[in-house]
């Protein structure tokens, strides 16, 4: 049974992920907020730790769990995917930005750990991989995907466009999403692990974002691009009664990720905002009701309700990874929660505090932002309440669109 209270192993990690995202995230978040594209050289540094805070630096802390790792004899297991979620919720209290633009802890990363096999994980290892899906005509429903990967020898040939690919002018690998066959939907769409420098791999451009600008994203073309056949992320069968499995696996790592970030965020905003009011001589009294209280802080509890909420939904779906369990519904529940209450917590956070939330005097305008993106990227709402909808109903894709 899964227990709500932080494991005291972690204790030291979300020290150290808190005290990175206070003494080096926090001082630096509204340069690079302004100096969009400009590298933030300052993350250098945190290469080694962050490499020792995930136990060997398999991307953001998400390791594939073998059913070896499982336990089978009644107990739990608290692994890399709850340290991951952990880590990430207190390096987004300092700056999201800054987290996704972190050496070697790319998305990318989370999807090679989720589906590579043995050699392919010691092979990719070092890597800073970025997580290339998005096509002009594929955003939210990945199935659509159009890019295609014909096989010619011992190689496989690329060729398509991708956007909104984050890091994806900084990391030195992008994890392609491309379809072996279009006709058989999607059951053919594989990852392809595609070094920087490969020829016939161009970065055509970096996007200007409403937020977390700190952060790249790029639009990558592939012309005829070669990659080796062991560079296909698991099997090259395409197995129609698997269908989309093996590519499933990586949002069920990578989207409690993405809900980890939102809560960071929304977390970050409720403390500015009581700060804020408790100046304003607006307390918040957790012993008695919220009708008898302040307006203003009635709200505030209200929104720390929604916060608490996710937080708790992404905590399960990243302890169920670590044990084994099937979370696909939990991924996605905490991912839809997470990126609707971050956006809701930080523009309800600067609407209470007035003026004070609107202007660059705080950053709770940018937090704002840089909210609206979590509720978007590995999965919209939208598309997490109809994956939510086909697994409660026990509908298929056909069935219910």
């Amino acid at each position: 049974m899964i227990n709500l209270e932080i494991p005291k192993r972690y204790a030291g990690l979300v020290d150290q992920a808190q005290g990175v995202a206070a003494q080096m995230f926090r001082p630096i978040s509204r340069k690079y907020d302004r100096a969009e594209h400009e590298y933030p050289v300052e993350l250098d540094t945190l290469g080694a730790l962050l490499d020792g805070m995930n136990a060997g630096g398999e991307g953001a802390g998400v390791s594939k769990l073998s059913n070896k790792d499982a336990p089978d004899d009644g107990s739990v297991k608290n692994g890399r995917n709850l340290s991951a979620v952990l880590g990430m919720i207190e390096l987004c209290w300092g700056d999201v930005g800054l987290a996704l633009s972190l050496p070697r802890q790319g998305l990318g990363n989370a999807a090679i750990a989720a589906v590579a096999n043995d050699e392919q994980l010691e092979r990719f290892g070092g890597c800073w991989a970025s997580m290339a899906i998005t096509e002009p005509g594929a955003g939210s429903d990945s199935a659509a995907i159009r890019t295609r990967a014909v096989e010619d020898g011992d190689h496989y040939v690329l060729n398509g466009e991708k956007i909104y690919v984050t890091a994806g002018g900084r990391s030195d690998t992008v994890v392609v999403w491309a379809t072996l066959d279009p006709k058989a939907g999607r059951a053919a769409i594989k990852s392809f692990v595609v070094p920087k420098g490969t020829p016939g791999m161009d970065v055509v451009r970096l996007d200007h974002k409403l937020g977390i600008r700190a952060s790249d994203t790029a639009t990558i073309h592939f012309t005829d691009c070669r990659v080796p056949k062991q560079n296909l992320l698991g099997s090259p069968e395409i197995d129609t009664k698997r269908s989309f499995a093996g590519a499933m696996k990586t949002f069920d790592n990578t989207r409690p990720l993405v809900a980890a970030m939102a809560i960071g965020l929304a977390r970050a905003s409720l403390e500015e905002t009581r700060e804020l009011l408790a100046q304003a001589g607006v307390e918040v009294d957790y012993a008695a009701p919220a009708l008898q209280q302040h307006a203003a802080a009635a709200r505030l509890l209200e929104l720390e309700a929604e916060y608490e909420a996710a937080r708790l939904l992404t905590l399960q779906a990243a302890w169920m990874a670590d044990n084994n369990q099937p979370n696909s519904l939990q991924a996605s529940m905490a991912k839809a929660k997470a990126g609707r209450v971050g956006t809701q917590v930080s523009l309800g956070c600067v609407e209470l505090v007035g003026a004070l939330g609107y202007s660059e005097n705080s950053l709770l305008e940018k937090w704002a932002r840089d909210a609206k993106i979590l509720d978007i990227f590995e999965g919209t709402q939208q598309i997490q309440l109809l994956i939510i909808a086909r697994r409660l109903l026990g509908k298929s894709s056909s069935e219910l669109k």
